[in-house]
């Protein structure tokens, strides 16, 4: 399970980080900095662990339905989208967070029993340099989403398609 989402995440995902550990990690970085770790509380799978302009936050992901998405308190769950994997969750706030920046306003995101958290997602804090090859897929399917239709060869076009997020 661990080696199958490390290679899922692509080195965003730390396994057994704790919030402290993620925390001090985080401090280090910029605003929208984030990573995926397991989650402490025995009920989650994972966490998502962002730096916010108030300090790194945690958010607990959720897998209800079939569907992985973010826990929050009861009336704002629907406001919440759900997603088929957690890389496709965490993608749709990274895009909504560049959406926001435009518009010069801010994503929300999960309200936690004390307060409203305005995510904002930019990038992601790899555990190791991801591989040049890595790197170039994820350029070329934030540049097109006709993987099938470029001229290469169809074992490369295969690799592209394993992993076609922007992250």
């Amino acid at each position: 399970f661990t080696l199958s989402l490390f290679f899922l995440f692509q080195g965003w995902y730390w396994g057994a980080l704790t919030s402290i550990e993620a925390r001090q990690i985080l401090n280090q970085t910029t605003e929208g900095t984030f990573l995926i770790r397991d989650s402490s509380n025995p009920e989650y799978l994972l966490t998502l662990s962002v730096k916010t302009s108030s300090g790194p936050a945690h958010l607990r992901i959720e897998y209800n339905e079939g569907k992985f998405g973010f826990d929050s308190v009861v009336l704002a769950k629907p406001k919440l989208k759900n997603f088929e994997d957690v890389v496709d969750l965490i993608q749709h706030y990274v895009l909504l967070s560049k959406s926001a920046q435009t518009a010069h306003d801010q994503s929300l995101a999960p309200v936690t029993k004390d307060t409203v958290i305005h995510l904002k997602l930019t990038k992601p804090l790899y555990i190791a340099t991801p591989s040049l090859q890595h790197l170039c897929r994820i350029i070329i399917n934030k540049s097109t989403k006709a993987i099938q239709e470029l001229p290469l060869p169809a074992r490369l076009k295969k690799y592209l398609l394993e992993y076609p997020f922007h992250l």
